[in-house]
């Protein structure tokens, strides 16, 4: 069985193209093509199910289009139509000193002044030049973290962990 921290998040599938099973990969990270990939990770119903590819091709930048084995018609491809793709860390070819913001959801924001976990990153915020890390707290409060080089003192692969020299004060900005 495949467990969620084995994984991370680097896309979701669209809609089907043409009939013969063809569907949309809109894709944050295209290391399923830098390390020629055999299969792709799908959440079905929570359950993380891998899918061999028999081909794929791009379109764009950011969407592929994908044929898996034994989806062979639009209805079948319909199916997994907004399903959520993963991809193992262990195929990853990123190491420790450089990896992907798509490969940090999940990872644990700590601050170092205090030494305590601030919360746990949902989402990276890249569009501007100030790429914001997008943390739920352990309150359930959704805040923005600057993802500032000066600011990150380690990433902590291992441990899904980031420390953080936290602003002063900033954690009490709504």
């Amino acid at each position: 069985m495949i467990k969620q921290e084995e994984v991370y998040k680097i896309g979701k599938l669209g809609k089907p193209h043409g009939v013969k099973g063809e569907i949309n990969f809109l894709f944050d990270d295209d290391v399923f093509d830098r390390v020629d990939a055999q299969y792709l990770i799908l959440d079905i119903d929570e359950i993380l199910v891998p899918f061999f590819m028999e081909e794929y091709r791009f379109r764009s930048d950011s969407t592929a289009l994908v044929k898996f084995e034994d989806i062979d018609t639009e209805d079948r491809a319909r199916d997994l139509t907004g399903c959520e793709v993963y991809f193992p860390y262990k195929l990853s070819d990123n190491d420790p000193t450089n990896i992907s913001w798509s490969q940090i959801i999940g990872f644990q924001l700590i601050d170092l002044h205090i030494n305590n976990v601030v919360g746990t990153i949902q989402s990276v915020d890249d569009s501007t030049i100030n790429i914001l890390f997008e943390v739920k707290t352990k309150d359930g409060k959704d805040i923005l973290i600057p993802a500032s080089e000066e600011l990150i003192q380690e990433v902590d692969v291992e441990n899904r962990q980031i420390k953080i020299n936290l602003p002063e004060g900033i954690l009490d900005l709504e």
